[in-house]
């Protein structure tokens, strides 16, 4: 069982190479052509460029080989952790709140996914379906219950 988001780092740092080995050569010639390097624009972005695309594709492969040691069998199954899917009841609304505790490259707060390092998911993390947690935000104290879990296992099941 492989993490999803390791399909998408991987096709980015192919994204990333390709781009050093074919894009970036090209403008430093195109660049380099226009004559004196010393004032030319052109070629001081390219390098820059360059520079940049090495750095994130370290990161990448760095983040790659750090995620591709996880495994989700060494995930529990029972309690709320990384890759889980939680359903909450907000104790004051009664409102649903869903939240999915995803790696920091997938973070998207506006549907829902956030990081295991956030303060929600940091007071979520080793919970289990019925317990109540109260978390303190920046904006005041939340107390929810949780109804639902479905924990990475199942997530990655239904892929």
């Amino acid at each position: 069982m492989e993490l999803p988001i390791l399909t998408k780092l991987r096709d980015e740092l192919k994204d990333v190479e390709r781009e050093l080995r074919v894009d970036v050569p090209r403008e430093l010639r195109t660049a380099a052509a226009h004559g004196d390097l010393r004032e030319n624009s052109e070629y001081e972005a390219a390098k820059h460029r360059q520079s940049f695309l090495q750095a994130r594709a370290g990161q990448l492969s760095q983040r790659i080989n750090s995620l591709s040691s996880l495994n989700p069998d060494d995930i529990p199954r029972d309690v709320i952790g990384f890759g889980s899917k939680v359903y909450l009841e907000d104790m004051a609304s009664g409102d649903e709140v869903v939240y999915e505790l995803v790696t920091p490259e997938e973070v998207d707060p506006k549907i829902g996914k956030i990081s295991v390092g956030s303060p929600i998911g940091r007071a979520l993390l080793n919970k289990e379906e019925g317990d109540d947690i109260t978390i303190i935000l920046p904006s005041g104290t939340k107390e929810y219950g949780v109804t639902r879990l479905e924990t990475i296992h199942e997530l990655l099941l239904k892929e």
